[in-house]
Formats: C-alpha cells, structure tokens, sequence
C-alpha cells in the first residue's frame, strides 16, 4: 500500500507521496521512490501507488525507461519522442499504459495491480491537469482524466481511511456497517451521499499559493503516516520519508523534498 496526496490550484499542482512500496512476496520496504519528473525540462510527472514493479523492475526503473524514451534518448524508440510544442497529457497517459501495461505487464502475466497518476500541462495551455492509469491485473482501463484544466481541489489514493475521515467525515467502510445495522444497501448508499457534502472539510481554496498547497500536501501524508502508524489493527504499508514535487507553468517540475540519495558503504575483505 502507500499514500499519495496531489493538491491542483490555479498556479499548478502539487505532487506528494510515502516511501513505502509492497511487492509480490508480502515485503513491504521503505525506501521506494514513487514520483518522477517524466520529461525532462518538461511539466510532467507521474506518481504510482499499489505494486511496487513489474516482473523484476521496480516501477521507478520503468518509469524511467519511459522517461528516456520521451525525451528521445532511446534510438529504438524514436517515434515515442514527445514535440514540446505540441504534447498532450492525453498522448503520455497512452504511451505510459501501453509501455507498462502492453510491453510488461501482459509479458510478465498480467498480475500487476497498479495505479499512476499523471500530473502536469499539456504544451502550450494555462492549466494543469492530472490524470490516472490503472493496470487491474488481466485488465488496464484507456486512462482517465480526473481533473480537467478548470477541476480543482485533493485527491487521494493508495491508503484512503485517514484522509476520508478527515475530509469526508466518514470511514471508507460506513456502507459496509450501515447496511450491518439494518439498513439496505441502496438507502446506505444514498445517506452517505447526503451527509458527505455536510461533513465535507474544505482544506483548500483554488487561489492558494503553491507553498500553502505544498504545506497541505505534506500535511496530509503525514496524517496518514502517523494514522498507520499508530493503528494497532491496520498493516504497516505506508511509511518511510516523505517525497514532494511541484509542477507550475513557468518553473515546470520542481523537487520540493526528495529522499536523500541512499548510501552504499563498499567494505574490504
């Protein structure tokens, strides 16, 4: 599991994310980077929650690859080279599905479960937009925009409880326990619709400043931090440091704060 919290406003988006990554064996490690810069010199990054790679490369590996063959760097791949002058968000949602999900997820069994959400300005326009690519195992959905250039506000995903209570004023499993209760699944369904709009905080205005959003940002994966960490029931999938990028119109992507660089000791015989 993980948690990764993105916050778009008018002068851009923010891009946040734990250092925890599980892979197939159970093994949860500490030490993943989950966002990357997906062009270089460009306004793009991608950040990914659930599988932490695909048959023996870890996700930042891949997305790297990609990220070379964008950049033109890759002969092989040339025609995948993105035009600065013309890109799309749209086009590099595609291209980053079929790599992950044509080119190695369906060769390695299709068994990946993984989310990515892609950040950042198509060439040319005034707004930010994010968008979500999900590889579902035997599936991987045509990617979702969900935030158009005029859609503002948070999103969350990977580890949800924390951030929905917060924020919605509700526990993920209320229907589940409504409907425990006595209720039908439908009139369940139907009263969280009502009271969420009630409960709903609202942490954000869309004329913020880029630093308040990145304050919030990380604010709410700590929250989700310390929440896993402290929960004596839930399993210990979000953790580590705390990873920050933001992407804004003139300055493009911008480390905030980065996980320092880890350090091998080579010792002698």
């Amino acid at each position: 599991m993980t948690v990764l919290v993105s916050v778009k406003i008018n002068d851009g988006v923010v891009m946040a994310a734990d250092s925890a990554s599980s892979y197939a064996s159970g093994m949860v490690y500490n030490h993943s980077r989950k966002i990357v810069n997906l062009g270089e010199g460009l306004p793009v990054g991608a950040m990914v929650t659930g599988n932490g790679g695909i048959g023996n490369e870890s996700i930042e590996t891949l997305l790297k690859d990609l990220r070379k063959r964008l950049n033109g760097d890759d002969p092989a791949y040339s025609d995948w080279a993105l035009d600065a002058s013309s890109y799309s968000m749209e086009s590099i949602a595609i291209k980053l599905r079929r790599f992950l999900f044509e080119e190695k997820s369906m060769p390695n069994g299709s068994n990946t479960w993984t989310k990515l959400r892609l950040c950042g300005y198509s060439a040319g326009r005034p707004l930010a937009e994010v968008w979500e690519v999900s590889l579902m195992g035997e599936s991987a959905p045509a990617p979702v925009c969900i935030q158009g250039e005029h859609e503002f506000g948070l999103r969350w995903d990977g580890e949800y409880e924390a951030l929905d209570r917060l924020v919605f004023g509700l526990g993920t499993r209320f229907n589940e326990f409504a409907v425990k209760h006595g209720m039908e699944p439908e009139q369940a369904a139907a009263l969280r619709e009502a009271l969420v709009p009630e409960l709903y905080e609202l942490l954000f205005v869309e004329a913020m400043p880029i630093q308040d959003a990145i304050d919030l940002a990380r604010y709410l994966v700590e929250t989700t931090i310390g929440f896993i960490k402290f929960s004596v029931s839930r399993p210990k999938g979000v953790g580590g440091a705390i990873e920050l990028a933001s992407i804004t119109k003139h300055e493009g992507f911008h480390w905030v704060q980065r996980r320092e660089q880890d350090t091998l000791l080579a010792r002698g015989p």
